[in-house]
């Protein structure tokens, strides 16, 4: 078994001269980079007090799903021999909140709309993605259910 090794630093940017001397008195951004990659600018979503200008943790997560399943589709296409030439998504995910104020992720919903070259590859393209999906590293990270609503058209 090959274990493979992954690092993000994340510097905390949101001081605004007080520190957290209270909930509302500190900035909720951030910048995430790793080595060699442009860097992230973060934030918490804005229904908790952060910049709807940047990325927060919930849609970094939905966009990680997203991406894994792209990747994981493409090369089950390219080994069955289906030729993909387009492949966009509309993820979306519920995010559950709890009476103590914390909360978790309850589902996914990836829509990836993939567009083949023939159309005697369309039925096949539609089945790699239950494919797909057990190879993505990341939904089988997670601790809720990925739901996959997929469409195919023929170029």
């Amino acid at each position: 078994m090959l274990d493979h090794r992954f690092t993000v630093d994340l510097r905390w940017t949101g001081d605004r001269g007080v520190g957290t001397t209270s909930y509302r008195a500190y900035g909720r951004d951030l910048v995430l980079s790793a080595e060699g990659k442009h860097a992230i600018e973060g934030s918490a979503a804005r229904a908790f007090h952060g910049d709807a200008d940047r990325w927060n943790p919930e849609e970094l997560l939905l966009a990680a799903l997203a991406e894994c399943h792209l990747l994981s589709y493409l090369y089950v296409a390219a080994s069955a021999g289906v030729v993909v030439v387009g492949y966009e998504d509309a993820a979306s995910c519920t995010l559950e909140r709890d009476d103590a104020g914390g909360g978790r992720i309850t589902s996914a919903t990836l829509r990836p709309r993939v567009v083949v070259r023939d159309a005697s590859m369309a039925e096949r393209a539609a089945e790699l993605h239950a494919e797909a999906a057990r190879s993505c590293f990341v939904a089988a990270s997670v601790a809720f259910t990925v739901h996959h609503e997929p469409t195919t058209t023929v170029a």
